[in-house]
């Protein structure tokens, strides 16, 4: 079965536009609550989080409508982390756990992802099923068994106390300042709290939400808001989260940018030193530098690749019994922990690593040099197919041939946003640029 609504994280648009309305939301819904529903019989429950977006309201609403519908029992988290639901999903025994996130895009952008009763986001398979019990529309429950909805006033609370757990027991963090930038999403309650129980000293930003800044000029995609902050503070180290708090950044003293990549290099290196590294690999995506494969084969480690998406990083994770994998963007999953991608218990487990040696964050937050990496982003309108054109085609084995032996080309179509990427990765700068920007010119001209 195909899929079309589902990307690679989700549904995912602009809100109050196709596939992002609320009348979307309530047939997806009505759709997941029949599929995790299919044993007719009453007391099945999901639990339903979101981020700060205003949209949020909506779609709340209307899923939970399209839930009760079918005879869902319905317990609404509030503003809560991604990993918090997927986290509360099987803590709370519900059947299905909703996010509505649009993770690290603008207000105006939302989405909904699914997980599982395992706390697990749902196969593409699973998906599918549920994408064609929405075309195909849904026989509501008979009036007796409509679903109930209720408000859970202590998920955050519960998922904090989940988070330091991950924190190992005879640390502290005390004598640590520490800048932690929320980006006025999920986390801005969540991730101070955590860092003051465990004893930093806590320097917030991006902890004002109003609905409409969300991710605006701060958090993992600007992380320069949290490096500013670290060097006019003097503190030890920045911690930069995305909007639903499932991916970080790490900014070091002197206000360098550390992404998945190293911080993935750092924890595959000490837990295979420590020999909690399961498997001897790391799960990483397509994206990962080239330098992160051979400082990991330097260590006698493998770097399993998998296409983007920190949900198929899980699944090759769960299959090989992996338990360290993530994203470049700052997606970093520890099994032993979590479900998904979870920014602050990867910060904690880097805090960790500050603790318990004494170094400072530039020594442990670059454990290799990175090959140089060139990535563009060409919009195209909806509807477009510019990596099926000819001229693309030709354009994209032409780079190829001109990189063999030279470095690696990436093209690929954005899952949540009407993007093609087009990355390289080479030592030799000028070719790069050159192969890059003839890739890019064939899809814009057909774009």
């Amino acid at each position: 079965m195909s899929r079309t609504l589902f990307g690679t994280d989700g549904v995912r648009g602009r809100a109050n536009a196709h596939p992002m309305t609320a009348e979307m939301a309530l047939k997806l819904g009505a759709a997941a609550g029949r599929y995790f529903r299919r044993d007719g019989k009453s007391g099945h429950r999901v639990v339903i989080g979101k981020d700060t977006r205003l949209s949020g309201y909506m779609f709340e609403n209307a899923l939970t409508a399209g839930l009760t519908s079918t005879g869902m029992n319905v317990l609404l988290l509030g503003p809560v982390p991604t990993p918090a639901v997927g986290y509360l999903t099987t803590s709370m025994r519900a059947d299905v756990g909703i996010m509505i996130s649009a993770s690290h895009n603008p207000h105006e952008d939302n989405g909904i992802k699914f997980f599982g009763p395992d706390g697990y986001k749902l196969s593409d398979e699973a998906e599918a099923e549920i994408e064609t019990l929405v075309a195909n529309g849904v026989e509501p429950a008979v009036a007796a068994n409509i679903g109930r909805a209720r408000r859970i006033d202590d998920g955050r609370f519960r998922y904090v106390e989940r988070a330091k757990a991950s924190f190992p027991t005879h640390l502290r963090l005390k004598g640590l300042k520490v800048v932690i930038d929320c980006a006025n999403g999920a986390a801005y309650r969540t991730a101070p709290e955590v860092l003051w129980e465990l004893g930093a000293e806590v320097i917030p930003l991006g902890v004002t939400p109003d609905g409409l800044n969300i991710n605006k000029g701060c958090g993992s995609t600007h992380p320069e808001a949290a490096a500013e902050a670290v060097v006019a503070h003097g503190a030890d180290v920045g911690i930069s989260l995305d909007g639903d708090a499932d991916r970080l950044m790490i900014i070091d003293e002197t206000g360098n940018v550390a992404d998945g990549d190293q911080i993935m290099a750092l924890m595959a290196s000490r837990w295979a030193e420590e020999g909690r590294l399961r498997g001897g690999a790391l799960v990483a995506t397509v994206m990962s530098n080239l330098g992160l494969e051979r400082f990991l084969q330097g260590r006698g480690l493998r770097l399993e690749r998998t296409p983007v998406g920190d949900r198929y990083v899980v699944e090759r994770m769960r299959a090989g019994g992996f338990n360290l994998g993530g994203e470049q963007s700052g997606h970093i999953v520890f099994t032993d922990y979590a479900t998904t991608g979870d920014g602050l218990i990867a910060a904690l487990q880097f805090l960790a690593g500050m603790a318990e040696t004494g170094k400072p964050a530039s020594a442990l937050s670059k454990s290799f040099d990175r090959v140089p990496q060139l990535l563009r982003n060409v919009r195209y309108d909806e509807g477009a197919t510019p990596l099926e054109t000819l001229t693309v085609q030709k354009a994209i084995a032409a780079a190829e041939a001109r990189l063999d032996g030279n470095g690696r080309l990436l093209i690929r179509k954005s899952g949540t946003e009407p993007l093609i990427r087009v990355m390289a990765e080479s030592e030799d700068a000028t070719l790069m640029e050159t192969v890059v920007g003839s890739v890019v010119e064939a899809v814009e001209a057909s774009a």
